[in-house]
């Protein structure tokens, strides 16, 4: 394996040492960091996605910024802006948060639709253009937007075809007890996510490792048969009789991605069903769209995936 391999375990443990009882998050937004995707974290307030992300862009020594979403925030505020100064006679470049290597976006769907797209534009170009000049992101810059899945009184919920551009949604459940208790043992002893706690962690990655390891995924061998595999899943998405949207061709590319980082991940250097399967839901999740009768019968958008994962068979 490549000699980043046993950071990126490192990486995971740390990670799972200060945000307790989420390593299958963990897990997953590693892989979507060694695809190089951006992501969605759903998660109702109060359970650690502001923290998660801080703690990783830490661990890793990249540039973080965060910037709160709401319905007054311009698409200037997230790309930048050239400003007149007086006295210089000149205009001044005013770069916004998005030239960062992490960027937390939190509540996207707090914001109108032209600023969404502003942020969507710079996450699907890798660059900003500002008064006709094209201003380069750095070769990192990762995108974690998060939502409040119970709020939905002035959102504006992202269209079909923007959500395709993100690569994971991950959904930040509650920890279980044992997991809580322990964040209750860590309150006491004096950790604090609002303190200085966070700052002094020390690093276990840098941003090259990171870029290194994604070149190493990309060197993943995947047979033949396991990407016939793959195309039968997504095209039984595109004809599954309770989904109004399946799978598109760039789900399918990103499908094929994500199981790589998997199977990196996991210390192999081909990919196995097995990872082609533990990826579907949170690549899914987001693009696949419900029926309206099958959204009013109750029906869950994860319990159709596993459906559609049964209906195709494995290849030996």
């Amino acid at each position: 394996m490549n000699e980043t391999h046993p950071i990126l375990i490192r990486l995971g443990q740390g990670l799972n040492q200060v945000v307790v009882g989420q390593s299958h998050l963990i897990k997953q937004l590693l892989v979507a960091l060694l695809a190089g995707g951006h992501i969605i974290l759903e998660g109702v307030p109060g359970t650690g996605k502001t923290l998660l992300v801080k703690v990783l862009a830490q661990l890793i020594q990249a540039d973080f910024r965060r910037i709160q979403l709401t319905p007054d925030v311009l698409p200037s505020d997230i790309t930048g802006t050239n400003i007149f100064d007086l006295n210089s006679r000149n205009f001044t470049l005013k770069k916004g948060p998005v030239f960062t290597e992490v960027l937390l976006a939190d509540e996207i769907n707090r914001t109108p639709p032209k600023t969404q797209a502003a942020l969507l534009e710079s996450m699907e170009e890798m660059q900003v253009t500002l008064d006709g000049e094209s201003l380069p992101l750095p070769d990192l810059f990762w995108v974690i937007a998060t939502q409040n899945p119970l709020e939905f009184e002035g959102t504006y919920p992202l269209p079909e075809a923007q959500l395709d551009r993100f690569l994971f949604k991950l959904v930040v459940d509650y920890p279980d007890q044992a997991a809580e208790k322990q964040m209750l043992l860590n309150r006491q002893a004096g950790f604090s996510a609002r303190r200085r706690d966070i700052t002094q962690l020390k690093p276990i990655a840098t941003v090259a490792d990171i870029l290194a390891a994604r070149q190493a995924v990309k060197e993943i061998k995947v047979s033949e048969a396991l990407i016939d595999y793959l195309l039968g899943l997504v095209r039984t998405s595109r004809q599954y009789p309770d989904l109004a949207l399946g799978a598109s061709p760039r789900a399918a590319g990103a499908w094929l991605q994500t199981s790589q980082a998997a199977a990196w991940l996991a210390g192999r250097d081909f990919v196995t069903p097995d990872d082609i399967k533990a990826v579907a839901s949170p690549l899914l999740r987001h693009r696949l769209l419900l029926k309206p009768e099958a959204m009013l019968d109750g029906l869950q958008i994860d319990a159709v995936i596993a459906s559609i994962i049964n209906q195709v068979p494995v290849p030996r």
